[in-house]
């Protein structure tokens, strides 16, 4: 039995890279997925993928950081699929940037779509779910969240996931809702800010590469791995955890190590 044949998800941000690997891989697990993007072509493109290989998806356009549209587009996607068990908050965007640079309007974005844009999926979802007695949220931070690694206002937010996951993993346990955090260091993404970079340094991901203790930086893959984990009755005991999907980087600093320890043995 495929272990998410009843589950119904709502996924954010879900047109490209992680999301997209996620909608895909919770299809793949069973899973009915509700593809919301404000991006409507990518959605919709991801939900034919779904269909096409069988599974069943429902693509949705919604601003996140639009209450009343958000509130619509959910409604659209419970008429279509059924109650929500799962919602996968992933929608996320930076500028990058440092704090010297970063413009007022960028960091007022920054906050507004990572952090305000995901506390407005909670609130429009969880009385839902806590009407019917339960269901699970995986949050995607970052290990910007924990360590400073640039991206300023990202990182605020992303830091703040983590405690906004605490808090709903601690207030709505007692109703059956679990809350979750995964924390992708780099990403083999197409986004637009990884074109930027490999533009500017095609082997960008290689020399991030040896940061990482594993020696690689992670596939969309990889992360969908590990938000179907969370997502499903298999981590029925696991709530308020923020777990590191990162090749190891917050566990030590690589090339510190290597330069400065191993090689002077």
């Amino acid at each position: 039995m495929p272990r998410h044949d009843t589950t119904t998800a709502l996924l954010t941000g879900a047109a490209h890279g992680i999301g997209r690997a996620i909608a895909l891989h919770l299809a793949r697990e069973g899973a009915a997925v509700a593809v919301l993007d404000l991006d409507a072509q990518g959605a919709e493109a991801t939900a034919r993928l779904i269909r096409d290989a069988g599974g069943t998806a429902f693509p949705a356009r919604a601003d996140i950081t639009d209450m009343a549209a958000l509130t619509a587009a959910l409604d659209a996607c419970e008429a279509a699929l059924g109650p929500l068990t799962l919602l996968v908050n992933n929608a996320a965007f930076t500028e990058a940037g440092d704090l010297a640079g970063i413009g007022l309007e960028t960091w007022h974005k920054e906050i507004d779509v990572n952090l305000n844009g995901t506390y407005h999926c909670l609130r429009a979802v969880l009385p839902r779910m806590q009407a019917r007695g339960g269901g699970a949220v995986v949050n995607i931070s970052s290990v910007n969240g924990v360590r400073y690694f640039g991206n300023p206002a990202y990182s605020a937010a992303k830091a703040a996931l983590i405690n906004l996951t605490q808090s709903v993993a601690s207030e709505y346990g007692r109703h059956g809702i679990r809350c979750n955090a995964v924390l992708p260091g780099s990403v083999r993404t197409d986004n637009i800010t990884w074109k930027i970079r490999q533009e500017k340094d095609p082997q960008v991901f290689e020399k991030l590469a040896r940061w990482y203790p594993l020696g690689r930086v992670a596939e969309p893959e990889d992360i969908a791995k590990a938000v179907a984990f969370l997502g499903s009755a298999e981590a029925s005991y696991i709530t308020g955890v923020a777990l590191p999907v990162d090749g190891g980087l917050l566990a030590g600093m690589n090339v510190m190590i290597g330069e400065f320890i191993l090689e002077s043995q």
